[in-house]
């Protein structure tokens, strides 16, 4: 049993390290599957009215932000991913936010990589129901994105997530303290 004070023993760092090479080699090996078997402008169904595969290039940052930046934009997303990982040696956060980080130093590191090598990230996944939204609100379609979007934007929601659940317990915490 663990005394209140103590701090838990954390997960090694190595573990996160191989989420981030497996994540990376997932991104890596669809952009290289896509550029082998895609053609621009061809829209292939993966999943009915779901999602579905196209070819297509982005030589700046999502919703085409920072186009022609593409260098600036490797070289920063290069640098957040290192700085993660090192983060992730250093600190050795919760195992929540472990993984979190751990998908946003793969996404980065992606697209970061993806970007310095072609001067432009390789996306591929059109959402039908994002796009729908989006041409309600915006008369646009939903930008097209790929395994490293994903990443980023997952590891973002769950360390929004793990702070709502850090919150209540620590007010359940300082409730449980009060006579």
């Amino acid at each position: 049993m663990t005394h209140a004070l103590e701090t838990p023993k954390r997960t090694s760092p190595w573990l996160y390290v191989l989420l981030v090479v497996v994540w990376f080699a997932l991104d890596f090996a669809l952009k290289q599957w896509s550029l082998a078997s895609l053609v621009g402008g061809e829209l292939r169904p993966f999943i009915a009215g779901v999602i579905s595969l196209t070819l297509t290039f982005n030589p700046g940052a999502a919703w085409g932000l920072f186009s022609g930046s593409s260098l600036p934009l490797a070289v920063f997303r290069i640098v957040v991913g290192v700085a993660m990982l090192a983060y992730l040696f250093r600190a050795r956060p919760k195992p929540v936010v472990s993984v979190a980080l751990s998908l946003i130093c793969a996404g980065a590191l992606g697209n970061g990589i993806d970007s310095f090598v072609d001067g432009k990230v390789t996306d591929m996944l059109y959402s039908h129901q994002l796009s729908a939204v989006t041409n309600v609100l915006s008369r646009t379609s939903f930008p097209i994105f790929n395994l490293a979007d994903v990443w980023v934007v997952s590891g973002v929601i769950l360390i929004f997530l793990a702070s709502f659940g850090r919150r209540g317990s620590a007010a359940r915490a300082e409730k449980s303290v009060q006579p």
